[in-house]
């Protein structure tokens, strides 16, 4: 039980937002494995990148940029995830959370949102060139925002429902 902003009892919503699960997921897995060839294979030749793209970018090879894709936008969404599915207690999140009203896990679905959007933004200023990849995860880091802002997503990850 808890009570809401209106004085009123109310039982904590015990679901899960499994659209926003899925897509923090999903995220993450892709960017695990893309993350992960351009580490392994720096030239960029493994996933088919030509050098061409790094012209403009700070670096020499897609060594860092791999290193952050592969953290930042793999492993983060995929700790998000899980976090989402079974509301895990983590200090450093719940220190890193803006938003004390709610799980921790909730927050960095935002941050993640912001972080896919900014990747993308960067990346298209780098290259100097959009493509259809860019304007889908654009898109989807622009979902996972839509989502987890619901309010039906917000009262589900509400911090004093937390396990």
């Amino acid at each position: 039980m808890r009570t809401s902003d209106d004085g009123i009892k109310r039982e904590c919503v015990p679901e899960r937002s499994w659209a926003l699960i899925m897509m923090q997921g999903l995220l993450g897995i892709g960017a695990m494995v893309g993350g992960g060839a351009l580490i392994i294979d720096p030239s960029g030749n493994l996933v088919h990148m030509p050098d061409s793209l790094l012209e403009h970018s700070p670096f020499d090879s897609f060594l860092i940029p791999g290193i952050i894709l592969l953290l930042v936008l793999g492993v983060m969404p995929m700790i998000i995830a899980i976090s989402l599915l079974r509301r895990t207690h983590w200090e450093i999140g719940e220190k890193l959370n803006l938003y004390s009203n709610q799980y921790w896990g909730w927050t960095f679905s935002l941050y993640t949102g912001f972080a896919l959007i900014i990747w993308i933004m960067v990346q298209v200023y780098w290259i100097q060139h959009i493509s259809v990849i860019h304007l889908v995860y654009f898109s989807w880091g622009v979902g996972i925002q839509i989502v987890t802002l619901l309010p039906d997503v917000q009262r589900r990850y509400q911090a004093d429902c937390s396990s």
